[in-house]
């Protein structure tokens, strides 16, 4: 019985459960020096109770604490048996309007997408169930521990801040009172007393670095020689590793190694082995050796025994506090003015600050333990979260150092609470005022990427794990400055603009050093051997989309902070130009008598870029003017004579270009980085600050250029220049090469330009660019998602972009566009178009895939066949430009644009001729319909004192100008009307054919209405004129057109006539004899016909009409008609002959109409099939 009691005697000293809390508490009321009693009491005890062999033993030793360690603490803090004291604490206190609840991992949250400020404002489900939010639209997330419920904070929620728990103490708190009115000066002093030097004590343990031995305060006399072998934890290691490593070091079994390695894993460290120094230092020599082959070693320490004691006691002392300052919300101020009183050393010396500089020293479980100290004291006064936010702000740069260097997560970081308080509008913006917070976070994050090249570009080229490693852990600095600008201000003041443009500088100088990174050169020959790194920039650029967008609300908000951000983007973007124009050559471009200065560059030759921010910040800065009416209020503010807008319009060109050549499969040889970078460059999730801005920007060059000297421009950065510039290029072109592919790369650029022309006229509906709002921009990105097909709602969010919020705005306004039809048995809900909505379908929208664009025209003109419709796909009428962009439309009626309509038409008809695609013809086709939209807009429009400068109509009725003499853009129109190869596109042109009408039947009504003479003299001419001027034109079309068939024709005779002379002689023969018969023949009477019999009724006369294929002129076939013919050829055939031999002897006489039984000898007669009137055929 005795040796069973013995272990039990020696774990459980007796002296330890003699000691009475209540008399220790009495020596130290009385205790001149409670310091010195404190130190001395637990530099006695605390080795007595932790630490006491190889094995914890968590329930004995914590049960020994509260009784000899604890228990004189909250006897000493309530002056009495602290079962009464707390309670008469908590009775006396007014409980806190904040839940504070903070979150383990796994446990769900709930947001509010209607009234969260933002989308870390969490509740947790208590707080949830009881608030008006359980009503909302709510997001429901697991936590992944560390956050703490925001229940009570008024600046979390837009309405709705309290649940039914925590509403009650909302009546009594009308002004912020202080807590510590609740406590006697007695409670105070020892309060404040204890708390300063445990608090101090713990700071002082958990920090300490030495292994052997003590702090002075806490050294003993008698010190055993017992040590632990500490191993830490990192994430570098795997499980598989430190188990082995572990067998091999401390000879355990499998089991034990896996207890010791989980354990390392969740608290951070763990001792492996426990004795003398020698016994231990030889384990962590093993452990080293093995650990440090491939990457650093394992983190191991041999530490005196006393030395862990004290800092698994300093851990239970943080608890401690934590669950004390619960009783009473005094008892939270005064350990919150303790931790962030300066101590004798000035600056970062206060006890909160020296823990969070420590953090990356500190393993695991002392950081989970001490930043919850921190949420439940610091984060939850609301005048000391002030406090402690400016300290956080002070050494910010310091702690994202610390984190970028460490390995473990970010969760496990103190930098993680700057979610905390940075997503505190109040706090966010005083600390943009007084700490210059935004300037420090983009500095910081710049400071961590030091590789740029020559030009001062980042550089993530040679890429090593360690830099890929590091740069993960940087992008979280990209978060805190999201959470910095997510709550807009509402009022401005002097500092906040000068701070926040302090920031915006920085931010500029960020996006500078990204503005051409990553350049590209085309590969030609061989292919590119290894792929480059893109995923880098690409990632950087994704974090800072949603940064960039806020960056541009923050600005929209204030006019004068609008004014100054755009004059410094420009300044910034003009550096950046300045450097990437070396060596281009001057060059002068030439088309319609225009001419342009501009410089020699093929994005095929040379270097390109796809990641161009300052550009496109601009872009977005330049719509805002426009959007907030900045631009018409405070033009003389605003440097736009400075603008150059070819300087402009450079980069976002060449990197379109490059879509369009790789698109073209001129980049083949550069692998697959470049796909992925197109396709990332497009995509939903990318494309607002990229794709979509470099539209912005073209819209903006060519506002304020001649659209004529954009459009030569843009042909010589697609390299067309040659093709539109020369006459008859294409036929030389497409007769001198063979090479299949470059016919086909050309034709492929032909289209890509044609459909970025069509995008820069036609998407106008973002605010400021075109009359319209935010709401109209998210309906027509729904319209044509489901154009393509009926979507259920998850697939439908996931092609709309989200906001910093990640909010796409689709419910409030699908209701108006799509009808739900609701899931069967099995399969989903789908949301269908509406059909009247099926009239703002673009089919170039530019959203739109490859794929996409081809299964919604493939959906629409199904659509259109079942409602037995024509199958044109007409473009939809566009809201208006606002004005600074009003001169755009231009571009739609300008020479080269017309220019380049009519060499595309002439290709189509003249189609043998040239190499040519349906596709360009398309794209051409609708270009002209939005022109003709257009102009009836503009006619719809028209009030007296204005004039109508958009007339398109009268300038595709021009036939083209010496020496090409070709014909006007609508007689080309109206010959491809009935050619048999273009049946897809018929619709379309007879469209075109009825608007033109239409519109030439307003401006006929509209005499009064003023047209401008544009371009030489309009001919003011009557409705009879105009038509004889038309017919003269197809006249003259015609009659070129019927010499060049008859030329052909002549040739093609003269060479069948030579090779066939017998047989052609033959032919004449027969033709005379059939002659002859013909004019025996009767003749067909003109009178009615009628059908005979009972009912006698009346035969409708079968009507035809026909097209001649030599003057082009309808007529329907009559007797009475112009004679029309068909060009055959008659002659001898033995095809069913029975008797080849038999030969007719006198041709004269014989009657081919009447055939002899054995069939020997007749006629066979071939045609083309093409009508024609006789009068023209003898022409």
């Amino acid at each position: 019985m005795a040796s069973e009691l013995e272990p039990e005697v020696q774990a459980i000293d007796r002296s330890l459960l003699e000691c009475s809390a209540e008399e220790t508490a009495g020596k130290w009321l009385q205790a001149t020096d409670l310091t010195r009693e404190v130190y001395q009491h637990l530099a006695h005890y605390v080795p007595k109770i932790y630490c006491r062999g190889p094995n914890p033993f968590p329930q004995k030793e914590d049960m020994l604490a509260q009784h000899v360690l604890l228990g004189p603490m909250e006897w000493y803090l309530c002056g009495e048996d602290p079962a009464f004291g707390f309670p008469k604490l908590e009775q006396a206190n007014k409980p806190s309007h904040l839940c504070g609840r903070v979150f383990k991992v796994g446990e769900p949250t709930y947001s509010c997408r209607d009234c969260a400020v933002d989308p870390t404002c969490v509740l947790c489900m208590e707080c949830f169930l009881g608030s008006i939010h359980r009503d909302h639209r709510y997001r429901m997330t697991t936590s992944g521990g560390g956050g703490f419920c925001d229940c009570g904070d008024t600046e979390a929620w837009k309405e709705g801040p309290y649940c039914q728990k925590h509403e009650l103490n909302t009546s009594e708190i009308e002004e912020e009172e202080d807590p510590l009115v609740h406590l006697s000066e007695d409670v105070i002093a020892r309060t404040y007393n204890i708390f300063a030097i445990m608090f101090r004590y713990a700071v002082e343990i958990l920090t300490w670095e030495k292994e052997s031995e003590l702090p002075a305060d806490l050294e003993i006399v008698e010190k055993s020689d017992t040590y632990y072998c500490m191993l830490f934890n990192d994430e570098v290691h795997t499980y598989e590793q430190v188990i082995y490593t572990l067998q091999k070091a401390v000879n355990c079994t499998q089991k034990e190694a896996i207890g010791f390695a989980t354990t390392v894993d969740r608290d951070g460290r763990r001792s492996v082995r426990y004795g003398d120094f020698q016994y231990c230092e030889q384990a962590k020599s093993v452990i080293v050796r093995n650990t440090s082959r491939q990457t650093k070693p394992l983190k191991v320490q041999v530490m005196h025994s006393s030395i862990v004691a004290h800092q698994n006691f300093g851990l239970k002392l943080l608890s401690w506090l934590g669950n004390v300052i619960g009783y009473s919300d005094g008892l939270r101020r005064i350990l919150c003015q303790v931790g962030l009183q300066e101590g004798p050393d000035g600056e970062n010396s206060s006890l909160v600050d020296r823990l969070m500089l420590n953090d990356s020293k500190l393993w695991k479980g002392a950081r989970s333990v001490y930043h919850q100290l921190f949420m439940s004291s610091l984060l939850m006064d609301l005048k000391y979260k002030k406090l402690f936010a400016i300290r956080f702000a002070k050494n910010y740069e310091r702690l994202q150092s610390d984190y970028v260097t460490d390995d473990h997560d970010r969760e496990f970081s103190i930098a993680d609470l700057s979610v905390q308080i940075f997503t505190v509008p109040s706090l966010a913006r005083m600390l943009i005022t007084e700490e210059n917070l935004m300037t420090i976070i983009i500095k910081t994050f710049m400071d961590h990427l030091r590789h740029r090249d020559a030009q001062g570009r980042f550089q993530f080229e040679r890429y090593t794990a360690l830099q890929a490693f590091k740069f993960r852990r940087v992008q979280s600095l990209i978060f805190d400055l999201k959470y910095v600008l997510i709550s807009k201000p509402t009022e401005w003041s002097d500092d906040l603009r000068q701070k926040f443009l302090e920031g915006f500088d920085a931010f500029l100088e960020l996006l500078k050093c990204m503005q051409g990174m990553d350049p590209i050169t085309r590969q030609v020959g061989q292919h590119i051997e290894m792929e480059p790194e893109w995923e880098a920039a690409f990632t950087l650029q994704m974090k800072l989309t949603h940064v960039i967008s806020m960056m541009q609300d923050w600005c929209a908000l204030d006019e004068k902070v609008l004014i100054e951000a755009y004059k410094k983007c420009l300044a910034v973007l003009m550096q950046c130009h300045g450097g990437f124009t070396d060596g281009e050559q001057p060059i002068t471009l030439s088309i319609c008598g225009h001419s342009v200065e501009t410089i020699r560059y093929c994005v095929s030759q040379e270097k390109v870029s796809i990641h161009l921010p300052v550009s496109r910040l601009l872009a977005g800065l330049h719509v805002l003017l426009s959007k907030s009416e900045v631009a018409y209020k405070f033009p003389e503010l605003l440097p736009l004579s400075e603008l150059s807008p070819p300087m402009l319009i450079e980069h976002p060109l060449r990197c379109l270009v490059l879509c369009a050549q790789v698109h073209a499969g001129m980049w083949r040889r550069n692998g697959f980085s470049l796909v992925n970078q197109i396709y990332y460059y497009h995509n939903v999730k990318c494309r607002r600050e990229m794709f979509d801005k470099d539209i912005v920007m073209l819209q903006t060059g060519v506002s304020m250029m001649d659209p004529n000297h954009f459009l030569m421009i843009m042909l010589s950065r697609f390299e067309l220049y040659q093709i539109f510039s020369t006459p008859d290029y294409g036929k030389r072109f497409s007769s001198e090469i063979t090479h299949k592919d470059v016919v086909q790369q050309n034709n492929t650029l032909i289209e890509e330009m044609l459909y970025l022309i069509i995008m820069i006229v036609g998407e106008r509906f973002s605010p400021g660019v075109g009359q319209v709002n935010a709401t109209d921009e998210i309906k027509r990105e729904i319209i044509h998602q489901l154009s393509i097909k009926p979507m259920a709602h998850s697939e439908l969010v996931k092609s709309l972009p989200e906001d910093e919020n990640k909010e796409t705005g689709m419910e409030s306004v699908i209701e108006a566009v799509a009808h739900f039809k609701k899931p069967g048995l099995t399969g989903r809900g789908m949301y269908e178009l509406k059909a009247e909505c099926a009239k703002e379908f673009n089919l170039y929208f530019y959203h739109f895939s490859r794929a996409e664009q081809s299964k919604a025209e493939e959906a629409q003109r199904k659509l259109k066949r079942q409602n037995r419709e024509d199958t044109a796909l007409p473009p939809p009428v566009l809201p208006p430009f606002c004005p600074l962009f009003a001169s755009l439309v231009n571009i739609l009626q300008s020479d080269v644009m017309l220019c380049i309509m009519r060499t595309v038409l002439q290709w189509a008809v003249e189609h043998n001729g040239y190499a040519w695609s349906e596709s360009m013809l398309q794209r051409v086709l609708h270009l002209i319909g939005m022109a003709l939209q257009e102009e009836k807009q503009h006619l719809d429009n028209v009030t007296e004192e204005h004039v109508v400068t958009f007339t398109f109509t009268q300038k595709i009725s021009k036939p083209g100008e010496a020496p090409n003499n070709s014909p006007s853009i609508l007689a080309m129109l109206e010959t491809l009307q009935n050619a048999p190869y273009l049946d897809v596109h018929k619709d379309m042109i007879r469209w075109i054919l009825k608007t033109f009408n239409a519109i030439k039947k307003i401006r006929e009504s509209s005499s009064t209405s003023p047209v401008a003479e544009t371009e030489g003299t309009i001919m003011e001419e009557s409705s009879r004129d105009k038509d004889k001027a038309e017919r003269k034109r197809k006249a003259e079309i015609a009659r070129l057109r019927r010499e060049k068939i008859m030329a052909q024709m002549s040739e093609m005779q003269r060479h069948f006539i030579d090779e066939n002379k017998e047989l052609f002689q033959q032919t004449l023969e027969l033709d005379a004899s059939t002659s002859a018969v013909l004019d025996n023949s009767p003749m067909v009477s003109n009178m009615t016909l009628r059908a005979l019999g009972p009912a006698q009724t009346q035969v409708p006369e079968q009507r035809q009409f026909v097209t001649c294929i030599l003057c082009q002129e309808e007529q329907e076939v009559k007797v009475e008609s112009k004679a029309m013919v068909l060009a055959a050829f008659v002659q001898r055939s033995t095809v069913l002959s029975k008797n080849r031999s038999k030969f007719i002897q006198d041709p004269e006489k014989y009657d081919p109409l009447f055939m002899h039984p054995d069939l020997s000898c007749g006629t066979h007669t071939g045609s083309c099939g093409h009508i024609m009137h006789a009068h023209c055929w003898q022409s």
